[in-house]
C-alpha cells in the first residue's frame, strides 16, 4: 500500500442519480447560456465572454481541484464502483483507493483514459455505461466539472483499443496508401461518432509523425506515410472528421516522432535533424492540425538538439513547447503529455520533477504519471512553495475547461445506452469501412498476371503464416480472415496460421511446406520481416515447392524487400480484420487493388536506393 501521505483525504462513496448530477452539475453548465454558438461549432480559442464565464467557474475551485484537472489518469477494472477484487487491489496499490470512482473524486481528476490491458474495455456498451459513471463521480463534489474521457483510438492493427462490434476502420498508413483526404475525413467521423456515441470524447489521433525511418520501432504504419505534404493533408482531414463529430482530436508526438531508432517506451530517442530538416520533414502535418483547428496536441518524450541545446526530453522543454508549439507555431488549445510513465521521458528527472517541469514548459495536461500520488501532490506542493503559481495552473485549467464548453461536456456529458446500441457497429458504418478499406490495398510485384487469383484454375489455395495479436481481441486471425474470404469468393482454401509472438520454428515451416503439396496457388502471410527472419526462409521454402506465391505483408509494407521469388505481393498496411479482407478481395479478383505505396520500400542490398519509390501501385488494368 502507498503511503497514505501522498494521498488526498479518503472520499465517502457515493452513488449519483442523474437528477442529483445535474443539479451538481448546475454551476458548470451556467457557461452554456442561451444564445450561445452550439458545442460542436465551438472552439478551444480565446473568447471573452465564455471566458469570463469560465473563469469564474474556475475562481470557485480550491487549489487542489484545479491541479486535478491536469491531470488525465488510468486504473484497472471496468466497473466504476465494483471493480474485480485483483483490479481493486491493484488500484489500491496505485493510487491508495480501490475503485474508479474513488480516483476521480479523491483526486479530482480532469480526465482518465481508457486502455485494453488495464481490463477497461469489455465491449462498447460496458464502456458507455463505465463512462456514465465515472462522469456521475467527477460531479458528485461542489464545483467539479466533467471529465475528459480519453483513448487511443488510431485504427489498424497495433493501436486500437475498442474492437467489435465498434466499426473497425483501416490504420493511418492504409489511408495514406489511399490517399483519400474524403475517405480519411470520414474515417474519423464514423470512429469519432461511435466514441462520441460511447462517453469518450477525446481521441488520442491521428498521428502526425512523418516516417520516414522505415526501421522506426514505435510509429511505422501508425503514420500516414513519408511525404509530409501528404501527410499533411491527411491528418487536417481526421481533425475535421473527429471534431465534427464531437470528438476532440490530438495530434501527435510533437516535435515529431517519425524519424527515430529508439522507442520512447523504453528509451530516450534522439532526433538529428536540423532546424530546416525538421521545417521540412516534421512540422507541415503539426501546422496544418493547427490550421485546420485541432483541440489537442501530444507532446513527444525525445531529444531534438536542433530546438533545444539543453537535451532535456521535448515534454519537459519550454524552448520547444512554449517557444516553438505556442509562440511560432500559434497553437493556444490543449497541450497533453505522452503518458509520464515511460522511460523516454523518466531518464533524466525524477517522478516529482517531471510533472513540475512539463507545466513550465508549456504542457497543460499530464497523461498517465508513473505515480498518481507523488505526482499530483508535486505539483499542489510546487505552487504552494512558489515555484509554480497558481495563475499558472489556472491557464491551463481554462484550456482544458475551452475544451470540455466545446463538445459539451459542460451542458450534460451522460450518454445515451439506447442510442449506443444504434450507433456504434451499425451497418452503413460497417459498410463504409468496407469501401474506405478496398481502396487501400497496394499491389507490389504482379509477375506474369499471377494475380487475380482464378477460382477455375486455381481454386484450392494455401493460406499459411503469420498470424498477429488483435490489438483488441476482437479480431480473428488474420489467416482465418483471408481464408474465409476467398471461400465466400468461391475458392476452397485451408488455413494454417503461426501466432507472430511465438519464435517461427523448422518444424513449423517443414508442416508449412508440407501442407501446400497439391495446392493450386499459396497466400503467404508476413508480418515486419527483417534480415534473420525465419519468415525469409518461410517464404523461400513454400516459393521452392513450385507452386506460385502470393505474398502479403500485413504489417509495415518493407517486407518485400527481404523476399525473392514470389509471382505477387500485397501490402495491407494492417491484420485488422477490415484491413486483411480488403487484401483478400483483391487478391480473388473482387476489387482492383487501387493503392499507391505512401513510403518508399528500400532495398535490403543497398538501403539508400529504392526498390519500389512513394506512388509505386500496380492496378489489373497496367
Amino acid at each position: 500500500m502507498l503511503d497514505q501521505s501522498h494521498q488526498p483525504e479518503p472520499l465517502p462513496k457515493a452513488r449519483v442519480s442523474r437528477r442529483t448530477l445535474l443539479a451538481a452539475t448546475a454551476v458548470a453548465s451556467a457557461v452554456v447560456t442561451a444564445g450561445a454558438a452550439p458545442a460542436v461549432a465551438g472552439s478551444t480559442q480565446p473568447r471573452p465572454d465564455r471566458d469570463a464565464r469560465l473563469k469564474r467557474l474556475i475562481a470557485r475551485m480550491s487549489l487542489e481541484q484545479k491541479v486535478g484537472q491536469l491531470f488525465v489518469h488510468w486504473f484497472s477494472g471496468n466497473d466504476a464502483h465494483n471493480p474485480a477484487p485483483n483490479h481493486a487491489a491493484d488500484n489500491l496499490a496505485r493510487t491508495g483507493y480501490r475503485t474508479p470512482a474513488e480516483i476521480v473524486k479523491a483526486y479530482h481528476l480532469g480526465g482518465v483514459i481508457y486502455f485494453g490491458w488495464s481490463s477497461n474495455v469489455t465491449n462498447p456498451r460496458q464502456l458507455g455505461g463505465l463512462s456514465n459513471d465515472l462522469q456521475k463521480a467527477a460531479l458528485s463534489q461542489p464545483n467539479s466539472v466533467p471529465l475528459v474521457v480519453s483513448i487511443d483510438q488510431e485504427h489498424g492493427g497495433i493501436v486500437t483499443r475498442v474492437g467489435l462490434p465498434a466499426t473497425q476502420l483501416p490504420g493511418a498508413m492504409a489511408l495514406g496508401a489511399s490517399g483519400s483526404r474524403s475517405d480519411a475525413r470520414t474515417a474519423a467521423y464514423i470512429a469519432g461518432t461511435e466514441l462520441a456515441a460511447i462517453g469518450i470524447n477525446e481521441n488520442y489521433a491521428p498521428v502526425a509523425d512523418v516516417n520516414v525511418n522505415p526501421a522506426n520501432p514505435v510509429i511505422g504504419v501508425r503514420s500516414f506515410g513519408s511525404d509530409p505534404k501528404a501527410a499533411a493533408r491527411l491528418v487536417a482531414a481526421q481533425v475535421d472528421g473527429y471534431q465534427s463529430a464531437r470528438v476532440a482530436a490530438c495530434a501527435k508526438h510533437f516535435p515529431g516522432h517519425g524519424d527515430t531508432g529508439t522507442d520512447s517506451h523504453t528509451d530516450l530517442p534522439v532526433i538529428t535533424h536540423t532546424r530546416e530538416e525538421w521545417e521540412r520533414l516534421d512540422a507541415p502535418p503539426f501546422r496544418a492540425a493547427i490550421k485546420a483547428g485541432i483541440d489537442s496536441i501530444m507532446t513527444a518524450h525525445l531529444q531534438v538538439a536542433a530546438l533545444d541545446p539543453s537535451n532535456d526530453p521535448a515534454t519537459l522543454s519550454k524552448p520547444i513547447i512554449t517557444g516553438i508549439l505556442r509562440e511560432e507555431l500559434g497553437f493556444d488549445g490543449v497541450i497533453v503529455t505522452d503518458a509520464l510513465n515511460m522511460t523516454g521521458v523518466r531518464t533524466k528527472y525524477g517522478d516529482d520533477r517531471i510533472p513540475v517541469l512539463a507545466l513550465k514548459a508549456g504542457v497543460d495536461q499530464l497523461l498517465f504519471p508513473f505515480n498518481l500520488p507523488v505526482a499530483w501532490n508535486a505539483v499542489v506542493k510546487a505552487v504552494r512553495d512558489g515555484e509554480l503559481t497558481e495563475a499558472r495552473i489556472e491557464e491551463s485549467v481554462l484550456r482544458i475547461l475551452r475544451l470540455k464548453e466545446k463538445h459539451g461536456l459542460l451542458k450534460d456529458p451522460l450518454v445515451s445506452l439506447s442510442r449506443l446500441d444504434r450507433v456504434v457497429g451499425n451497418r452503413k458504418h460497417r459498410a463504409v469501412a468496407d469501401r474506405i478499406s478496398d481502396e487501400t490495398t497496394t499491389l507490389l510485384v504482379n509477375q506474369g498476371g499471377a494475380l487475380p487469383l482464378s477460382k477455375r484454375r486455381q481454386k484450392n489455395v494455401l493460406v499459411v503464416g503469420m498470424n498477429p495479436t488483435s490489438p483488441t481481441g476482437t479480431d480473428r486471425p488474420a489467416t482465418t480472415v483471408v481464408s474465409d474470404t476467398l471461400s465466400g469468393l468461391g475458392f476452397t482454401p485451408t488455413a494454417l496460421g503461426f501466432p507472430r509472438d511465438v519464435p517461427l520454428t523448422p518444424a513449423a515451416i517443414d508442416s508449412a511446406v508440407a501442407a501446400a503439396s497439391g495446392r493450386d496457388a499459396i497466400v503467404v502471410l508476413t508480418q515486419n520481416v527483417g534480415a534473420t527472419s525465419p519468415q525469409r526462409t518461410l517464404v523461400s521454402r513454400l516459393v521452392a515447392t513450385g507452386v506460385p506465391v502470393v505474398h502479403l505483408a500485413v504489417g509495415n509494407p518493407y517486407d518485400i524487400a527481404q523476399l525473392s521469388g514470389v509471382a505477387a505481393s500485397v501490402a495491407s498496411y494492417g491484420w485488422t480484420e477490415v484491413e486483411v479482407r480488403s487484401a483478400a478481395r483483391a487478391i480473388a479478383g473482387k476489387v482492383d487493388p487501387e493503392g499507391k505505396l505512401p513510403v518508399p520500400v528500400l532495398r535490403a542490398d543497398n538501403p539508400a536506393q529504392a526498390l519500389y519509390p512513394v506512388g509505386h501501385g500496380l492496378s489489373y488494368d497496367d
